[in-house]
């Protein structure tokens, strides 16, 4: 074990590194392209034993990595924004045909307007796809999750791609000190990977056959899969604990929500701005908690609902919308409270297209959520840090 300080991509460059995948595709697109670029940099100083392929889009990359998965072999990717919606297709495919692929998706920006900066719109867009969704925090969270999503994609019982999602600019180019595992205990948690299909000459199968009737028992055979993730990412997330002394994992982190009467629930790197504000707020009387979602895919709605069945009041910012309903991660939150008694939920669309959220943010979202239970008006969506003058007239 070693500690160094590195970029965020760096960090899950050197995570990738330590799981020995055989074949890794790639093509460039901010903010991505640190991770692979790294990647290719290993492979060309024989630091790591694996054919890079250089594909012309992304679409290539997914096919690339479809290919050598369904050969048997251990296969990473990523991609971003645009990147990641021009893989759907492939994606669809993989996770029918329950191929093991790990991917990074690096949060950006749809266009259009086009902009190179994070929101979670992107991997939102994947969301049915069948692709199990780890969303995490921080560098250090980024690289243990790397390690486990393999462990996880690969069990016989799970076989599905994994994507860990991770905020681009904000964690894959900022720098802190990482925690990096020795080669020999990644290996005790992770083994080689042991297909339980793979195409073999002297053993045909087909990937992939045409169906028309049975396409429903296909898809609830993804769903069953899905539904044993939820504790396969626990146990994993324990065992990972056992080896390396360090906890990243399960499907929620609660955070001061046993006396909390408003609860806040939210994904990815603004849970660290979220917990100074919670902080903040204390202090000033506000009984304040968050709940960090980790799987989005699965989704954990009964392990939401247990952390806020004490709470007055909900608030959910999304990073993301879904233009005609509102907020994703707000949606199946109140989704998960169908026919339980529960707090009232408060959708919140905040950090779009890179805009700050800060403690100040947060702290108008806690304000909006007291108000709304007061006057017991909870309006569709509300939209923290909107700005009227950029509405067309």
């Amino acid at each position: 074990m070693s500690v160094s300080v590195m970029e965020g991509s760096m960090a899950v460059a050197e995570a990738i590194k330590v799981c020995r995948p055989k074949v890794i595709s790639a093509f460039p697109i901010s903010p991505q392209t640190h991770i692979v670029e790294e990647l290719s940099k290993m492979v060309a100083d024989g630091q790591l034993d694996a054919k890079y392929i250089r594909v012309d889009s992304e679409f290539s990359a997914a096919s690339a990595v479809y290919g050598s998965s369904a050969t048997g072999v251990r296969s990473y990717t990523a991609s971003s924004s645009q990147g990641l919606l021009l893989m759907i297709e492939v994606l669809y495919a993989m996770a029918g045909t329950r191929l093991p692929v790990v991917l990074t998706g690096v949060n950006r920006t749809v266009s259009a307007p086009i902009t190179i900066q994070p929101d979670h719109q992107d991997t939102m867009a994947l969301r049915d796809t069948g692709v199990i969704q780890l969303h995490v925090e921080n560098s250090q969270e980024a690289y243990a999750t790397h390690i486990q999503a393999f462990k996880l994609a690969e069990d016989h019982d799970i076989l599905l791609p994994v994507m860990v999602c991770m905020d681009g600019w904000i964690l894959t180019h900022s720098y802190e000190p990482i925690k990096l595992e020795d080669q020999k205990l990644v290996d005790s948690f992770l083994p080689n990977f042991v297909p339980k299909y793979r195409l073999d000459p002297k053993n045909p199968l087909t990937y992939g056959a045409y169906a028309d009737e049975q396409v429903q028992e296909f898809r609830l055979m993804q769903h069953f899969a899905m539904e044993r993730a939820k504790s396969k990412i626990e146990v994993i997330a324990n065992d990972y604990q056992k080896i390396f002394d360090q906890y990243y994992g399960g499907l929620i982190d609660e955070y001061k929500c046993d006396d909390a009467e408003v609860v806040l629930v939210a994904m990815g790197s603004v849970i660290g701005t979220f917990k100074d504000a919670v902080d903040t707020l204390r202090t000033e009387g506000v009984k304040v908690g968050i709940v960090k979602v980790r799987s989005y895919r699965p989704f954990p709605g009964e392990k939401i609902a247990q952390a806020v069945k004490n709470a007055r009041v909900v608030a959910v910012m999304d990073k993301s919308m879904s233009v005609g309903q509102g907020g994703p991660l707000a949606t199946d939150v109140k989704s998960a409270f169908a026919n339980k008694e529960a707090p009232p939920v408060l959708s919140c669309i905040a950090g779009m297209g890179g805009r700050d959220v800060t403690i100040e943010t947060v702290r108008k979202m806690v304000t909006k959520a007291q108000l709304a239970l007061k006057t017991g008006k909870i309006p569709d969506i509300e939209y923290t840090d909107f700005r009227p003058e950029y509405l067309e007239d």
